[in-house]
């Protein structure tokens, strides 16, 4: 049973584990349960994805109920009028805040404006030696896209050299191998934490926000990192 965030007449929001795909895709087929399936069949109904979330994150799923809601909220995506907020736990130690302006290539070369905004909620160093170093750094950010390019949020994180813990294939592959050896960790560290908007329909404004999912809250354990208030 999918976790039901926010729901009315038009629109629906799951909060949607790590691991699940939106919807069926040839490029994954060993999954066999999808966000898009799971929610229809739960409520018996046709749903429509607003947006993707990448397999590996979790967090705000948004889906529209009818056609026209479809394409109001695909509207507001494209606008830029969708506010939205992510948690990410990346290596090493983050400025306090700061912000991405790095063009991302599209798979034809073309080069696209991306722009994200972040600041750090807390940091941890822990006793996980790697290369020359004895310990491991982290830093949990809060991150909010002002645009929305495919995996722009991994991408920027590694431009920066912070890549997200659990990242591939833009991470750190032996951060993630260790973690996954020491800690059984095999979820990308990538949470859709909050989503504001104005209703199509009613003018009001939606706020969404969505705990975190049993492993993230693990990892920030095991680096004792307080979780946000969601």
């Amino acid at each position: 049973m999918l976790d039901i965030l926010y729901q009315d007449q038009e629109i629906v929001a799951i909060n949607k584990p790590h691991g699940l795909l939106v919807h069926r895709s040839p490029i994954a087929r060993d999954a066999s349960e999808f966000a898009l399936q799971l929610l229809r069949d739960q409520l018996q109904q046709r749903v429509y994805p607003a947006h993707r979330l990448d397999r590996k994150t979790g967090g705000i799923l948004l889906f529209s109920l009818t056609k026209e809601m479809d394409k109001s909220l695909q509207q507001l995506f494209q606008d830029r009028k969708m506010n939205k907020s992510y948690l990410a736990v990346v290596r090493g130690y983050t400025e306090d805040d700061g912000q991405i302006n790095y063009p991302l290539k599209k798979d034809n070369g073309e080069e696209q404006e991306a722009l994200t905004h972040y600041k750090t909620l807390s940091r941890s160093e822990i006793d996980l030696p790697t290369g020359n170093f004895t310990t491991s750094r982290y830093s949990l950010v809060e991150a909010n896209p002002e645009t929305g390019r495919m995996h722009q949020l991994r991408k920027h994180f590694a431009h920066i050299f912070h890549p997200i813990l659990g990242d591939r294939p833009h991470g750190c592959n032996k951060q993630n191998k260790l973690w996954k050896e020491r800690f059984e960790m095999d979820t990308m560290m990538l949470h859709a934490s909050q989503l504001s908007f104005e209703h199509p329909t009613t003018g009001n404004i939606v706020h969404i926000k969505a705990p975190l999912q049993p492993e993230f809250e693990r990892v920030l354990s095991i680096l004792k990192l307080e979780s946000p208030n969601l």
